[in-house]
């Protein structure tokens, strides 16, 4: 992923070097931004050993996985990913988190209509979707306001896509 830049956050690729630095307590030596203590979230870190074997793997994919960085306090307060890039069809699916102390401030949305205007210029791309639990409200606002249209809700979860940023 190529650096994506907002008025307040900067996203950059989140390597598998950076990851499996992540795991030893060394990321901000590795990416060159502080770290917010507790990130990432257990939940995403368990998921590292398959990611950094995956990117090893397919270094194609890395291209669609990055860390949110605050501009300001030069400090990294999440992550966004497409989920390994393109599918058959052109569609990628979005994910991402954002650290508490940095909710409610409407960063997760400047990420997601920056990621959203990235995405949908890639070779090939012609849907960006997304999904989130019904009870999520921070996520369901999140992607209502950077322009996602709901499909369908099924067993809980609200299921989204854009296909046009005009």
């Amino acid at each position: 992923m190529p650096t994506i830049e907002t008025d307040r956050l900067r996203m950059i690729t989140f390597t598998a070097d950076m990851m499996d630095a992540s795991l030893r307590g060394e990321l901000k030596k590795a990416a060159g931004y502080n770290v917010l203590p507790g990130y990432p979230m257990a939940a995403y870190r368990e998921f590292f050993p398959y990611k950094m074997e995956r990117f090893r793997q397919f270094p194609e994919e890395n291209d669609y996985e990055g860390v949110i960085i605050h501009k300001g306090d030069q400090m990294i307060i999440g992550d966004m990913g497409f989920k390994g890039g393109p599918d058959d069809e052109g569609c990628m699916d979005i994910g991402y988190s954002m650290m508490e102390a940095y909710q409610g401030k409407g960063y997760t949305t400047e990420m997601a209509q920056a990621a959203v205007v990235w995405g949908l210029q890639q070779p090939g791309v012609q849907k960006i979707t997304a999904s989130c639990s019904e009870t999520n409200l921070a996520s369901v606002r999140v992607l209502e306001k950077a322009g996602f249209n709901r499909e369908r809700t099924e067993d809980g979860e609200i299921y989204w896509s854009i296909e046009d940023i005009s």
